[in-house]
């Protein structure tokens, strides 16, 4: 098995970024600049740290264009649009990780996750297993054996075992785990009053939701806590829960761009220069990228 190709889901870092640090933090022109800063100091943490010979970031373009939308049109839609200062973040970062010399995409149909997921399938069609850098367990059900699920703010890196001990469902039943419980994060709508733990019961009985929805009458003769109750539940919300299931489930199909190379490319040190001018980095924050 070859070194482990790293896919960072990148969005979930700038947000993390423009929530935790001062909006005091500004670029040479007077705009917010703490999310790009922070995701600066994210990656220069990262390529010090694990020293990746293969690594992509995959951003989220498609807000309000992706499949999911036009599957269920309220996918997302309780979440207010990123303000300008944001977008305008999202766009340093971009140009940031280009000017590393390091792969990045994104797609205005497929999300992130999607992107993420299509790579891992590719690398691991060539031998190579994933680490999956997020803080977003919807991307736990790409885990396969050999990869890791990492947080690296929360310090937690999880195989498939970990991954059933906090989920309580394997990799594989996560998305089933989801179009059961909803997930109030994304819009999905879920079987009212069935929580991840709930739907984790189900699943470690029936292994699949396809399974539990063949055979609704068999959760009445489960040995769980209001069964019949349960039953009534998934019987009157079953087409509410196969829709669910194509929004949780990541499409590992996406398109990728020709002659995509997960490879490390040197750095442009004029680019990376000019771009820590504009944001206005301390002498401290302008790392030699060229010895990480």
């Amino acid at each position: 098995m070859n070194t482990p190709t790293y896919l960072i889901d990148s969005s979930i870092f700038v947000f993390r970024a423009w929530f935790a640090l001062p909006e005091t933090i500004t670029c040479r022109d007077g705009h917010p600049a703490n999310a790009a800063h922070g995701f600066v100091r994210f990656v220069h943490t990262l390529l010090q740290s694990e020293r990746p010979a293969r690594i992509a970031f995959a951003f989220d373009e498609s807000r309000g264009t992706s499949y999911r939308h036009a599957l269920y049109p309220a996918y997302k839609a309780n979440r207010p649009p990123a303000p300008e200062e944001l977008k305008r973040q999202f766009g340093w970062c971009r140009e940031f990780v280009s000017a590393l010399g390091l792969a990045h995409l994104s797609s205005p149909t497929f999300e992130a996750d999607d992107l993420i997921g299509t790579l891992a399938a590719r690398e691991r069609q060539e031998g190579r297993a994933v680490v999956l850098v997020t803080g977003d367990k919807d991307l736990s059900q790409l885990v396969h054996e050999g990869d890791l699920w990492w947080d690296p703010h929360r310090s937690q890196r999880l195989d498939p075992r970990g991954i059933e001990k906090r989920l309580g469902v394997r990799p594989d039943q996560v998305a089933d785990q989801l179009a059961l419980a909803g997930d109030k994060v994304d819009n999905i709508p879920g079987i009212p009053g069935v929580g991840m733990a709930t739907a984790a019961r189900l699943l470690r009985r029936t292994d699949t939701l396809e399974a539990l929805l063949e055979d609704i009458p068999a959760i009445a003769h489960m040995p769980i806590r209001g069964a019949k109750r349960l039953m009534g539940l998934v019987d009157t919300h079953r087409d509410t829960v196969r829709l669910a299931r194509q929004l949780t489930g990541i499409h590992c199909e996406a398109g990728l761009p020709a002659g995509l190379d997960l490879g490390r490319g040197r750095p442009d040190g004029a680019r990376l220069g000019d771009l820590m001018d504009q944001l206005a980095l301390p002498p401290s924050r302008r790392f030699d990228w060229d010895r990480i």
